[in-house]
């Protein structure tokens, strides 16, 4: 395998998998104000009407819960009908999920929230960088890190971000040649 092959695959690796693998801790102090409660008046008739099945109870939901609801509820109040079937269905998926698969996720999802703004920024453009790559590219990358042992993991990581510090952009691995005959 190539220099840039091998280096094109360690930086897609490496940020599609960034989440997974973040050490970094939040700042000691850093934690955030508790949330504060929503009132049920101050939303708007669309999210009420959206939202009436916890109309009766909104008080006794926990400021976070009531958050979230009024965020969700804002976000698919301002999306267009082919991005709520999308939606429908990315949670249709998230519902045949196995718990301990689900669980993954949910950690995964909190280790890239604990990363700084920057670092997120970061991972979201590698992944829609490797997400605009071929598919039968993506599938190859993907085998190549399952089949990789954690020591070959760890090496194809830390070679991403040595050529992400130096500012290097590896360029997509040539395609396949015939052997010679």
């Amino acid at each position: 395998m190539s220099n840039t092959t091998r280096a094109c695959i360690t930086l897609v690796l490496l940020l599609a998998a960034a989440p997974a693998f973040a050490q970094q801790a939040p700042a000691a102090g850093a934690n955030p104000p508790p949330p504060a409660p929503v009132a049920w008046s101050s939303l708007a008739p669309g999210q009420q009407k959206l939202l009436s099945q916890y109309g009766s109870q909104w008080n006794s939901l926990p400021p976070a819960r009531q958050q979230a609801l009024a965020h969700g509820s804002e976000r698919w109040l301002g999306m267009s009908g082919e991005q709520r079937d999308k939606a429908r269905e990315r949670f249709s998926h998230w519902q045949s999920l196995p718990p301990e698969q689900r669980q993954a996720l949910r950690s995964r999802w909190q280790k890239f929230q604990a990363l700084p703004p920057n670092e997120q920024a970061r991972v979201r453009e590698n992944f829609h960088k490797f997400q605009q790559l071929p598919p039968a590219q993506r599938q190859m990358l993907r085998k190549q890190w399952h089949n990789a042992s954690p020591a070959q993991r760890q090496q194809m990581i830390e070679h991403a971000r040595e050529r992400g510090e130096k500012g290097q952009t590896p360029r997509p691995p040539a395609p396949a040649r015939p052997p010679h005959r």
